[in-house]
C-alpha cells in the first residue's frame, strides 16, 4: 500500500497546450505518477506594458484565454480532476505550488523562444532547490524535432528546402488519446475573476472566436464536414470577408486548444471520405510553414527580435495602429484588427509591408502590436513572419515589398472589404 509520503505526485503545467487530447505532458505524467495536479499560471508580465508601448496580451487574447481555461477545467473535472489557477511570477508561484502538493516532478511544454526559455530556466532553478525535477515535451508542432532527417541546428534556411526534405520523409506521430480518468488530489472550483477581458463583439467580425477545445473541434467539424469548405481552401484562402475563406484554426492552434496533429489526422480522414486535392494538401502545407517557424525559433531565437535600421516614430506608428494612414486598404485591415482581434493572412502581409517599407518604422513595433491584439498570437509564427517580411529572418531579401494598390485591386476589386470596415 502506498502511503502519502511515498506517493509520486506531479505538477502538469498547462501553457499553450490547453487540451486533454494529444497532450504528451499530461499523458506522461499520468503514466509515471500516482497523482497529478494540472495548473495554469497567469504570468504578471502578460498584463503589463512592454518596452514597445503595448500590452503583452490585450482584451481579445485574454477573453479567448479565459474561455479556454474554463473549457479545460470542465474537461478535467469530467475526468475526476480540475484546473488549479495561480497568478503572479511563475518562478515564485510554481515552487510554492510544488511545496503545497509535495510534488516531485513538473511536466511542461518545451519552449524555444527567448523570454519563454528564460522563464523556464528560472522555474527549473527554483524547483531544483526543492528536489523537484522538470520534464519537457514538444506540444506545438506537426513534426517532432527528433524525427527530422537533420538536427535542428542544421535546419535549412529556405522553407522550400525544409519542405522537400521532410514532407514525404517524416511520419507524423499518432495523436495521444484523451485520458478517461485523471487521478488528482481535491481541487477547488476555478476562479478566473482576475482575468478582466470584456470586449464588445463587432457584427462585422469574420467569426465569433470562442476559446476551448470544444469550440475548436466544432469549428473543425463545420469547416470540414458541414460546409466541406476544406475542398476549396487553396482557392479561397486569400479572401478578406466571411468565415469560410480560410479555416480560422489559428486561434485554437495558438492556445493549444487543438493540436496540429489532430488537424492533420482529420484531414486524412476527410480525404478518405471526400477525396484529396490541392486544397486538402494546402492546409497541411500551411501547418508545415507553422512548423518551420517553430524550428527556426528553436535554431536561432534571438535572430527574430533584432532591431532594424528603421526608426520608431511614435506619431507614425500611431497612424498605423489607429487606422489613419490614409491608405484605405491598410486602414480597413487595421480597423478590423483593432475591433475584432483578427486579420486575414493577406491583410497581415500588406500591413506589415506597409509599416516597414512605406512608413519606415522598426518592424518590432508592429510585431509587438500584433502580440497584444491578435487572438491567434503565437510567438514563433508572429515574430517569425514579421522578421521574414522585414527581410531579416530566414530567406532574407532586402525589400519584400507589397504594392497595396495592386493588392487591393486583386483581392478587393469591388472594394467590399474596405467598404465594410471604413463605411
Amino acid at each position: 500500500m502506498t502511503t502519502l509520503s511515498e506517493k509520486k505526485i506531479a505538477l502538469v503545467w498547462f501553457k499553450t497546450n490547453l487540451r486533454l487530447r494529444d497532450n504528451e505532458c499530461l499523458t506522461r505524467a499520468l503514466a509515471e505518477n500516482d497523482e497529478v495536479v494540472p495548473f495554469y499560471c497567469l504570468d504578471d508580465l502578460l498584463l503589463q506594458t512592454t518596452s514597445y508601448g503595448f500590452k503583452k496580451a490585450g482584451a481579445f487574447r485574454l477573453k479567448f484565454l479565459k474561455e479556454s481555461l474554463q473549457c479545460l477545467d470542465q474537461g478535467l473535472r469530467t475526468a475526476g480532476s480540475g484546473l488549479v489557477f495561480i497568478a503572479g511570477a511563475p518562478e515564485k508561484e510554481i515552487p510554492e505550488l510544488a511545496i503545497t502538493y509535495g510534488a516531485q516532478t513538473l511536466y511542461a511544454e518545451k519552449e524555444v523562444a527567448p523570454e519563454e526559455l528564460s522563464l523556464q530556466e528560472k522555474v527549473i532553478t527554483g524547483l531544483s532547490r526543492l528536489n523537484c525535477s522538470v520534464k519537457t515535451f514538444e506540444c506545438r508542432n506537426l513534426f517532432h524535432s527528433s524525427d527530422l532527417p537533420f538536427p535542428t541546428a542544421q535546419l535549412p534556411e529556405i522553407f522550400t528546402e525544409f519542405k522537400r526534405k521532410t514532407e514525404d520523409v517524416v511520419t507524423v506521430r499518432p495523436v495521444f488519446p484523451k485520458p478517461v480518468f485523471i487521478r488528482s488530489p481535491s481541487i477547488k472550483s476555478l476562479d478566473l475573476s482576475i482575468i478582466e477581458a470584456e470586449v464588445e463583439a463587432d457584427p462585422r467580425a469574420v467569426l465569433v472566436f470562442k476559446g476551448g477545445s470544444d469550440a475548436a473541434h466544432e469549428r473543425l467539424q463545420n469547416y470540414f464536414y458541414q460546409t466541406k469548405a476544406l475542398s476549396n481552401y487553396k482557392h479561397t484562402r486569400n479572401g478578406l470577408v466571411g468565415e469560410s475563406y480560410s479555416s480560422k484554426f489559428s486561434a485554437w492552434l495558438a492556445a493549444g486548444c487543438i493540436s496540429a496533429r489532430e488537424i492533420y489526422e482529420e484531414v486524412k480522414k476527410y480525404e478518405i471520405i471526400f477525396g484529396g486535392n490541392e486544397s486538402t494538401y494546402w492546409l497541411i502545407y500551411e501547418l508545415l510553414w507553422r512548423d518551420y517557424f517553430g524550428f527556426c525559433m528553436e535554431k536561432n531565437n534571438l535572430r527574430y527580435f533584432r532591431r532594424s535600421s528603421l526608426h520608431s516614430s511614435t506619431a507614425v506608428l500611431d497612424l498605423w495602429v489607429e487606422a489613419r494612414t490614409g491608405n484605405t486598404f491598410i486602414d480597413a485591415n487595421m480597423t478590423e484588427l483593432k475591433l475584432t482581434g483578427f486579420m486575414s493572412n493577406r491583410g497581415r502581409q500588406n500591413v506589415a509591408s506597409y509599416l516597414c517599407n512605406d512608413l519606415k518604422v522598426d518592424w518590432r513595433y508592429g510585431a509587438a502590436y500584433f502580440e497584444q491584439q491578435l487572438i491567434d498570437y503565437d510567438v514563433c509564427s508572429n515574430w517569425g513572419n514579421w522578421a521574414y517580411l522585414a527581410g531579416i529572418g530566414n530567406d532574407p531579401r532586402s525589400n519584400r515589398y507589397f504594392n497595396t494598390a495592386k493588392q487591393a485591386a486583386a483581392y478587393d476589386p469591388e472594394g467590399t472589404f474596405q467598404q465594410l470596415w471604413l463605411g
